[in-house]
């Protein structure tokens, strides 16, 4: 009896998607609920399960096929009457080939290329000389070395023979050894973050504002805290929660910068979800923390490392990459020093942050070395005026410099 696998239900307005790889092949075991084939839509990457225990039977779709909600995509045959059907594979022997064959045919000389003598062989080989194509002087016709030997003298005096402009073009531009290309065909989730991305820049009117901020007052209390937090709470105590709560001060001062621009309509909420920018294997996807003004630090951390490890892994679902408000995106753990986020629509601010490294700035007219970060807020200038940007950035900035104003909201 065979079980059809067809493809899920992937979400709200999702109808289609992109067959990533089998995991299975024809001919193997499948236990219930065990992943068979992993399938790409614009947001994230689902692996669908076996329905029933059994051997993986035909594929109906390839990889990189696109497939609809509820289309075939495989065939699951019985354990028992699948093991009964399988033949075994006729046992074939690789045919050997004589030795002579690896010489060509001297049809020129009268006879078979096993009658060359064992010096001419040589030759023939040494020269890279087609036998046929050379006169023998020797006895009967038959060919000697001097003939083959004289035959390759002959045929590197020849002048090569003129080429056209464009097949001398394309000679030209054939790719040297050792340069290779490869060629590999975007993934869905891949085509969607260039499309997303491009019509941000082409929707919005986006700047970009920059501050730098002291990050000692962080650290100091990270490095005071960090073992007792987690051993409270079984999660670390790293930066984003404190980022995530000095832009909840922001948002709620700057309402601008959690709105969205809806037709002719601005859409203010009194509440911020804030997307995660994270990297996945198949690249960049933003799951929404949700209610963090609500949420204690631990909360935060804990949702945060949650995503991370559903990005790693591939189980992020369409519900963890809905809505959001706001997103941060952390440049800095790859190292970057400054850059210039890009908006995640339909949103209309996003927040960047670097990487921290130590430089000399005054305090109280002295220059001492402080840990600085660069943080920049990209925003859609349609809605959100440059005071309005700078004032938000702003009152990050003094949040994290005086981690006090997030506990006493200020």
């Amino acid at each position: 009896m065979s079980i059809e696998v067809k493809v899920p239900t992937l979400g709200e307005s999702v109808s289609e998607a992109t067959v990533g790889q089998w995991l299975k092949k024809p001919g193997e075991t499948v236990a219930l609920d065990e992943p068979i084939v992993s399938l790409e839509t614009d947001k994230v990457a689902v692996e669908v399960p076996a329905p029933a225990a059994g051997v993986m039977g035909a594929l109906v779709a390839n990889e990189g096929d696109t497939v609809s909600v509820g289309a075939l995509l495989a065939l699951i045959e019985d354990s028992i009457a699948a093991a009964g059907n399988q033949q075994p594979a006729p046992r074939t022997e690789a045919p050997v080939a004589p030795a002579s064959d690896t010489m060509p045919k001297d049809v020129g000389t009268g006879g078979d290329a096993a009658v060359l003598s064992p010096a001419v062989r040589r030759a023939v080989l040494e020269y890279g000389i087609d036998p046929s194509s050379v006169k023998g002087t020797g006895k009967d016709g038959r060919l000697t070395k001097e003939d083959v030997a004289a035959a390759a003298q002959a045929k590197q005096a020849t002048p090569a023979p003129a080429v056209a402009a464009p097949v001398a073009a394309a000679v030209a531009a054939a790719p040297v050894a050792g340069r290779n290309e490869e060629r590999v065909k975007m993934t869905r989730m891949r085509q969607t973050i260039a499309k997303r991305l491009k019509s941000a820049q082409e929707t919005a009117a986006m700047l970009t504002t920059f501050n730098d901020v002291d990050m000692g007052a962080v650290m100091e209390a990270r490095a005071k805290y960090k073992d007792v937090f987690e051993k409270k709470h079984g999660v670390k105590l790293g930066l984003m929660s404190f980022f995530a709560k000095a832009s909840v001060l922001a948002l709620k001062d700057i309402p601008s910068v959690n709105a969205q621009m809806q037709g002719d309509e601005i859409v203010y909420f009194d509440y911020v979800d804030i997307s995660v920018a994270v990297s996945a294997p198949n690249g960049l996807v933003v799951p929404v923390v949700r209610n963090v003004d609500k949420l204690s630090f631990a909360d935060i951390e804990k949702a945060i490392a949650d995503y991370g490890k559903k990005a790693r892994d591939g189980s992020l679902t369409m519900e963890d990459m809905k809505g959001g408000t706001f997103t941060i995106s952390n440049g800095g753990v790859f190292g970057g020093l400054m850059s210039t986020p890009i908006i995640n629509p339909p949103q209309s601010a996003v927040l960047g942050l670097h990487r921290i490294e130590d430089r000399p700035v005054v305090r109280n007219g002295e220059i001492v070395v402080r840990p600085m970060m660069y943080i920049a807020l990209s925003y859609d200038h349609r809605i959100i005026d440059g005071r309005e940007a700078v004032t938000a950035l702003k009152t990050i900035k003094e949040a994290i410099e005086d981690p006090t104003r997030l506990l006493i909201d200020l």
